[in-house]
């Protein structure tokens, strides 16, 4: 049997060609029929351009229709597709491009692009002369058909390769425990650049031959609108925020819903708690990585408990442990990890980190510090790392650091999240002048612009005499977290 998730996705809308698969703001439809004779023009355009099995197809574009053709062809073909971030600069392109070597680089019209691969654009992919590729080829459940970027505790973004048994694991489970069914109608107000928007949501209706409300972005008066006609939306927390802060926003927006899903980043008890009294509805919280996939989920029937993240799914094993990987007692903080068919098999030409990233009985340490009940319900309770994540989107303090410590009249610097109302967390900066030297706020806001990205960018910069560190030198970022966390309540 082929295991090329286009396959296995196609037998699921297989007889839905002519109904609505992607349905924008402005109604206008794409079929299913549409998107796969859209995938095979394609797959068609990418094989003139030289690309095969197993070559890298990288991607910056915005959301659209195109965008989910362009994943769709990759799988066709089995290249491996690696989407980036829309907001990414060009230096931050090129880290990903140097380190992959993609065969294509697929950018926005009129956008500067990397140097190296082949570079084009969706128009040309899909111009008048291509010639359609209508195959899908035979690929192994092993064989990597993904890679997406991720950032670690150490060092800049690793490319974590995903399998096909890898997407297509997660996504029938997923399917299966959420009780997906064609009279589903998904709001996806989500990006498609990562685990969330792009498998999660996308893989469960095309298992499901489910229609799509398929929004460009977030905004309140939007996703009302498509809930009134809808059964289902996966989001972020900062989306439940927002739609908690519009006070018109109640039970009549939700009366055709039956689930809401929440990832990507830690949901606070409030909003939860919050959410509940306002629609009537719980939350189902689940967590996931982009290493994995999703891991354990809150149940569709059943006890949705704020602040937990629920069980292990079905097939996947979770474990809360010491460093040293044996099993912590339960109740009992400890670095949670996995095993199972969602777990990816590695870092793209980082052997070392991989190694360090697995046990010797095949469990991945992700780094996130759990608390497990003798029931299996996991709570997340902090990180191994200094990971920030800003309304989804992971940041690596050591990037915006590295670039703060070029600033003239810097000496050094230490870069944390702090609590933030809307996106979870943001990113606040602290930063330790040389001798003599005028530096300020202002002098950093600016020095960073256009080198990050923009939820990378510092939302409060403070200038600080000195850094606090332990008796070995090391900087106590908890202690400034601490001093500081309630520095956007007042701030944004």
């Amino acid at each position: 049997m082929n295991a090329n998730p286009y396959s296995i996705f196609r037998a699921g809308f297989a007889n839905r060609l002519d109904l609505s698969f992607l349905v924008e703001p402005d109604r206008v439809v794409t079929t299913f029929g549409d998107i796969e004779a859209r995938s095979a023009l394609i797959a068609g355009a990418l094989r003139s351009l030289g690309v095969g099995v197993g070559d890298r197809v990288a991607t910056q574009l915005d959301k659209s229709t195109d965008t989910v053709a362009l994943y769709l062809a990759c799988l066709r073909i089995g290249a491996i597709y690696l989407p980036l971030n829309e907001a990414y600069t060009l230096p931050e392109l090129r880290y990903f491009t140097d380190d992959a070597t993609p065969k294509v680089f697929v950018g926005r019209d009129g956008a500067p692009v990397p140097e190296g691969p082949v570079s084009s654009t969706l128009a040309l992919l899909t111009g008048p002369a291509v010639e359609a590729h209508d195959g899908i080829a035979e690929r192994a459940p092993d064989d990597v058909i993904a890679m997406l970027y991720t950032s670690g505790t150490t060092g800049r973004a690793k490319g974590a390769m995903l399998t096909c048994s890898n997407l297509t694991s997660n996504a029938q489970t997923l399917h299966d425990l959420w009780g997906f069914s064609p009279g589903d109608v998904l709001v996806h107000a989500l990006p498609i650049f990562h685990v969330h928007g792009l498998f999660v949501a996308l893989h469960c209706a095309m298992l499901s031959g489910c229609e799509v409300r398929f929004l460009p972005r977030f905004d309140v008066a939007v996703v009302r609108r498509e809930m009134q006609t809808s059964t289902v939306m996966m989001g972020v927390p900062t989306f439940y925020v927002r739609l908690l802060s519009d006070e018109t926003f109640g039970p009549d927006d939700c009366s055709s819903m039956r689930l809401f899903i929440s990832g990507s980043a830690p949901m606070t008890a409030a909003t939860h708690r919050a959410f509940e009294q306002r629609t009537g509805h719980v939350v189902l919280e689940r967590y996931g990585m982009t290493e994995t996939g999703m891991i354990t989920s809150n149940p569709l029937t059943g006890d949705r408990t704020a602040g937990t993240v629920g069980y292990a799914l079905p097939g996947v094993d979770v474990r809360v442990a010491h460093d040293d990987g044996d099993p912590v007692e339960a109740g009992t903080n400890g670095v949670v990890e996995v095993r199972g068919p969602n777990v990816f098999p590695g870092y793209w030409g980082m052997p070392e980190k991989t190694a360090a990233a697995f046990r010797s009985d095949g469990f991945f340490v992700t780094g996130d510090i759990g608390v497990m009940e003798a029931d299996g319900r996991l709570t997340l309770v902090g990180r191994e790392s200094d990971l920030i994540i800003v309304g989804g989107y992971n940041v690596y303090p050591k990037e915006i650091e590295l670039l703060v410590d070029e600033i003239p009249g810097v000496s050094e610097s230490a870069v944390v999240g702090l609590p933030h109302p809307d996106l979870g967390e943001g990113v606040a900066v602290f930063v330790v002048a040389e001798p003599g030297a005028r530096v300020d706020a202002d002098s950093v806001t600016s020095a960073l612009a256009g080198r990050l990205a923009r939820f990378k960018q510092p939302r409060a910069v403070f200038v600080v005499e000195t850094l606090p560190r332990n008796a070995m030198g090391k900087v106590q970022k908890a202690q400034l977290r601490a001093d500081h966390a309630n520095t956007f309540s007042t701030l944004d």
